[in-house]
């Protein structure tokens, strides 16, 4: 099966998570999760990575990574590959520990909230997953990088960045006072949680504005070919056919309303169906309801007695 492109480039950020390999446990204890930040730690120090936030799950963790460098895949490597390597080394195992390639959602980083609610998501897993009772500060769970964001910050890793995140929350200073605000604010979004809002971190491959996806979209349309499949090159495909479309009907001075007029089989629609087929990867059923052709057996039907 190929294999899908990663979109790297210098300043991304991504949430990335990976689960166990048969959806079981990726440490035993908690020497297992100290070993795991360890190399996390490791794999920021040779890459230069700087870490927003990150969650260690019973059976997979979360991560939200600024890579200043466009090393995403690299790094990934090295470090999932040497972790499994010291939990099997540790626990006298072999094979793989973890469930096929890791998910990374790229997170737009503008400061308009996108950075804040995907680290929201994050440090907010351990509550949504009750493994904290109602009284229990979500600073009480250990294992991610909300207690760290409480330290004051010679007490924090090196390689955890807090600053983004204060700057989305509005928390200009790193003190007692901002690091109360910080916390408070936090808990009450743990009782007013979006799940709407939360469905695009789960299944997309970027959160955050649209300009800043059809920025991205292109270079996907730029680097797709036999080794990238998926949602990305989908939507590349379709917002280049956008584009054509709009070339198209601004050169015959058509509009919207001029394409449910003309009739399906139209001369003028079959030869913007034609360039669309041509250069782009846009299904036949899509054309066909763009251009108001009716069916995808009529198009083909039409493509086919043309060449005849």
């Amino acid at each position: 099966m190929a294999r899908k492109l990663r979109l790297q480039y210098a300043g991304a950020i991504y949430h990335v998570m990976n689960r166990g390999d048969r959806r079981e446990p990726i440490f035993k204890d908690d020497a297992d999760r100290q070993r795991f930040l360890g190399t996390l730690g490791e794999a920021c120090m040779k890459t230069g990575w700087l870490v927003h936030a990150y969650c260690l799950m019973a059976n997979h963790f979360h991560l939200v990574v600024e890579t200043p460098q466009a090393n995403l895949v690299a790094g990934m490597k090295w470090f999932l590959g040497t972790y499994t390597s010291r939990f099997n080394r540790r626990h006298k195992l072999v094979g793989h520990l973890f469930s096929g390639r890791y998910k990374s959602l790229i997170v737009d980083g503008s400061g308009d909230g996108y950075l804040r609610t995907v680290c929201d998501y994050v440090h907010l897993n351990p509550a949504r997953a009750k493994l904290l009772k109602p009284e229990q500060s979500v600073r009480e769970y250990r294992w991610s990088s909300w207690p760290e964001y409480l330290k004051p910050p010679g007490k924090r890793p090196p390689w955890l960045r807090v600053e983004r995140l204060l700057g989305e929350y509005r928390i200009h200073a790193d003190g007692p006072a901002g690091r109360r605000r910080l916390e408070e604010a936090l808990e009450v979004r743990r009782g007013t949680e979006p799940g709407v809002e939360y469905k695009q971190i789960r299944r997309g491959w970027f959160f955050g504005e649209k300009a800043r996806k059809d920025q991205l979209l292109a270079q996907v349309d730029a680097q797709a070919g036999v080794w990238h499949y998926g949602e990305e090159l989908r939507e590349s495909a379709e917002a280049k056919a956008e584009r054509i479309v709009a070339e198209e009907l601004k050169r015959r001075q058509w509009d919207a309303h001029t394409l449910d007029q003309r009739r399906k089989g139209d001369a003028g629609k079959l030869a913007i169906a034609r360039r669309l087929r041509e250069e782009t990867t846009v299904t036949l059923s899509w054309i066909a309801d763009r251009l108001r052709m009716g069916t995808k057996t009529y198009l083909a039907h039409l493509f086919y007695w043309e060449r005849r």
